[in-house]
């Protein structure tokens, strides 16, 4: 089995960090709402909750060795580019600047060798 490289670790679980305190506050902040409310914001915000629960999903996965909890990190990054170009252009440039740190991180070798060593079909038990 090969050593998960530290900054496999780093990147991990600063988004398991960033994904469940995101999902927390998001959910708390309905959570003093009536039921229909709540129901309401869960329809029309559901796709930021997903998003949420996609970071979340991706660090403790990677954190695994699964190699497509690696491309869905880089997919979640690169659609936070996107939206991104919705607003300022501050914000563009550091989800730009964390995509890229990322992204290298993720692919050298150490990383590439500990993520093909799994093939992403890791038992849990």
């Amino acid at each position: 089995m090969n050593n998960r490289p530290r900054s496999i670790t780093i990147i991990s679980w600063f988004f398991v960090a960033f994904g469940s305190l995101a999902l927390i506050v998001s959910l708390l902040s309905i959570a003093n709402t009536d039921a229909a409310h709540r129901l309401d914001d869960l329809k029309t915000h559901w796709m930021v909750y997903a998003l949420r629960l996609l970071a979340l999903l991706s660090g403790v996965f990677m954190l695994y060795g699964c190699n497509w909890a690696r491309w869905l990190l880089v997919v979640w990054l690169g659609l936070h580019i996107i939206i991104s170009i919705l607003h300022t252009p501050v914000e563009l440039v550091v989800h730009s600047l964390l995509f890229v740190v990322i992204v290298y991180f993720l692919f050298r070798a150490p990383a590439s060798a500990y993520f093909r060593g799994s093939n992403g079909t890791k038992t849990f038990g």
